[in-house]
């Protein structure tokens, strides 16, 4: 369905989808779908008249395409925006040079990612003059990314293998925000960073992702701020992300690794240019300490906290002081010494920001200029093993966003496979103030009636019960027998999916069956992905990681375990405060807010499943609040047309169907 009317001055791009087309043509194994032609004209009519558009395509109904030909046809300069860094590097190197050479233009094709992919020399040469690093292999890696930098075009950090991404050498060899020196940098004209926006700027299609997107345009970075004004459209890929993004950036955060950070550029910049001044090095090993003690003042890890929880800790409120006064002491020798260098005035400038940030954060007075009263913040705190962040963001980010969208008229174009709730893109339109956005749903073209079945297994107890994971586990295991492994089992929380873990585990071990058993966090998300595509027969257990932007296509994928409805913890303080606020408001908190988030990602979570026409499964919810809650049949009638059963044999049968197929 969709509501978009085709004016008949747009282009009719239908015959480059058809089966004589040339996308068939040039494209081994393509074949015209009817919902791809159709979104890709309501696209080529939203750009050809400067409309705002959101789209949700099912799986399969081919929506890279369907975006890429009328953006690619339209003639104008386009920029396109993803969920994550490896969906960019998917369009930029895969998708966009299939299309453009199928239609034979010649639009250029750049991209565009943060400073942090990209080695800076300075930050890079500075690390080998200080020589400090954590281990060996970090001093290695850091000669390593030298002859990189060296002999690379891009300096992307994606192309250098040899050095894995987590390493701390990368943090030392490119520049943030924060460092950055700008036109002021010694190294500028052999930056990457600013080759990479040269680039951009000529470019016809521009490939970025969406924390690139609001950190560069909404922030008015010199980035992205200057490509805005010339494109004539805007596509999110992976929108359904757009709304907590955009809630980060448009709050404002300080953490103690950002202090730490600042120290250790002060005493780098201090050691090369300010060797003398001895006092500079105290007041940087003041804030460092600092920093470090703040971290310590809230015990926890992996935890979101509001400000309330931490309003009668004396330890912590004399900590913040601490951090504070450190931090007005190294602004005052940085101040006398900033003349110097650029790098001692870069951290004079950042010294002042921070402190102006972390002042607003303890007064709560909002984002720069604003009040409480006309932007709403919540205040909160993010505590990881070694950081600790305060954060400010806006319980509503409508108003903010259309202010971005106003200006040069140009198209936007917002598609997911998971926007709607059921029919209804009312809650997603009102998160970012797109109520007079067009919309249009194409459901997927794959036959979920005939190659899937969602299984809700009977008796289950209340998610909040003691043994629910056990349960779980009890539920799920002859499912899991009966595919042969080949499962994903997708937990709401990492505390249950660890014990589920450990009972499947147990299971195993007693059954004497040869699954793999994966986890979360053994590896990265991609090493994990390559070792269950590759062994056909594995378990992998898993959190919110797996939830979206996976794709296993085949039979290594077969079942998929879902053991909770995805509600967000109530006691979230971002949460917790959004309801309050719609409390306050009038509004439903349950229904407007909480029950659509859980749709989308129920959505998101269940699209792991079939991934193309040939794919069978099972998706298996536990929860039992699918069936005994009234809204239990919105979130069910929201996922694939599906078989229903709550009968085990009907599970068995599915796959001893399919392996006889086989």
């Amino acid at each position: 369905m969709s509501d978009v009317p085709i004016p008949s001055a747009v282009p009719d791009i239908a015959p480059l989808f058809a089966d004589d087309g040339p996308l068939a043509t040039a494209i081994p194994g393509y074949s015209a779908r009817p919902q791809q032609v159709e979104m890709a004209q309501k696209i080529a009519a939203a750009i050809f008249n400067n409309q705002a558009f959101v789209a949700e395509a099912g799986t399969g109904t081919g929506k890279t395409y369907a975006y890429l030909v009328p953006a690619l046809k339209s003639g104008g300069k386009v920029i396109i925006s993803t969920g994550t860094k490896t969906l960019q590097d998917q369009l930029f190197q895969r998708d966009l040079p299939t299309v453009r050479d199928a239609l034979k233009v010649g639009a250029t094709v750049a991209l565009l990612k943060g400073r942090a992919n990209y080695v800076c020399h300075y930050h890079l040469e500075r690390a080998q003059s200080e020589g400090r690093f954590a281990s060996r292999a970090e001093a290695d890696h850091i000669r390593t990314i030298t002859r990189f930098a060296k002999t690379t075009r891009s300096g992307d950090k994606a192309e250098l293998v040899a050095v894995p991404e987590d390493s701390g050498a990368w943090q030392q060899a490119t520049s943030t925000r924060d460092n950055c020196l700008g036109q002021e940098c010694p190294n500028v004209k052999e930056c990457f960073v600013l080759a990479a926006r040269r680039e951009a700027l000529v470019a016809d299609v521009v490939v970025v992702n969406h924390h690139l997107f609001f950190a560069d345009v909404m922030l008015r970075d010199d980035g992205l701020g200057e490509l805005l004004p010339a494109c004539n459209a805007v596509i999110f890929d992976e929108a359904h992300q757009l709304p907590e993004v955009a809630g980060l950036f448009f709050g404002e955060s300080v953490s103690t690794a950002q202090l730490i950070e600042l120290a250790r550029d002060a005493r780098n910049e201090a050691l090369a240019a300010a060797k003398d001044y001895t006092p500079l090095q105290d007041a940087v090993r003041g804030v460092d300490k600092a920093a470090r003690d703040l971290r310590l003042a809230v015990n926890g890890e992996n935890v979101r906290l509001p400000v309330a929880q931490v309003a009668g800790n004396a330890d912590f409120q004399r900590c913040l002081d601490t951090v504070e006064a450190t931090l007005a002491d190294l602004g005052r020798h940085l101040e006398s010494q900033a003349e110097r260098s650029e790098g001692l005035e870069n951290c004079l400038n950042r010294t002042h920001e921070m402190l102006l940030r972390l002042k607003r954060w303890r007064s709560n007075a909002g984002s720069v200029g604003e009040s409480p009263e006309k932007n709403e913040y919540v205040r909160w705190l993010e505590v990881f093993s070694q950081t600790l962040a305060l954060n400010m963001t806006p319980l509503h980010v409508a108003d903010i966003f259309q202010r971005q969208m106003a200006g040069h008229p140009r198209a936007w174009i917002f598609t997911s496979a998971t926007l709607a709730i059921g029919n209804d893109f009312g809650h997603y339109c009102s998160e970012l103030g797109l109520m007079e956005a067009e919309t249009g749903l194409w459901g997927s073209p794959f036959d979920y009636a005939q190659n899937g079945l969602l299984y809700c297994p009977p008796e289950m107890p209340e998610p909040n019960s003691q043994f629910y994971s056990e349960a779980v586990v009890e539920a799920c295991w002859p499912a899991i027998v009966a595919s042969g492994g080949r499962a994903f089992v997708l937990c709401t929380s990492l505390r249950a999916m660890r014990r589920i873990h450990e009972l499947i585990e147990d299971r195993l071990n007693r059954a004497n069956l040869d699954y793999p058993l994966l986890l979360q966090g053994q590896s990265s998300r991609t090493e994990l992905l390559d070792r269950f595509r590759r062994l056909g027969n594995a378990i992998l257990v898993a959190s919110q990681s797996f939830w979206e932007g996976v794709d296993v296509r085949g039979e290594a994928l077969s079942l998929v375990v879902i053991d909770k409805l995805p509600f967000a913890p109530p006691d979230d303080p971002v949460l917790a405060a959004r309801i309050e606020h719609l409390r306050k408001q009038g509004g439903n908190p349950f229904f407007d807010y909480q029950l659509p988030h859980a749709v989308i990602s129920m959505k998101q979570g269940a699209g792991r499943l079939i991934r193309d026409e040939k794919d069978r499964g099972v998706l298996m919810v536990c929860d039992p609040r699918m069936i005994s809650k009234p809204y239990g049949r919105k979130i069910w009638q929201s996922l694939p047309p599906m078989r229903r059963t709550r009968d085990i044999a009907e599970v068995e049968a599915f796959f001893a169907e399919a392996d006889q197929m086989a």
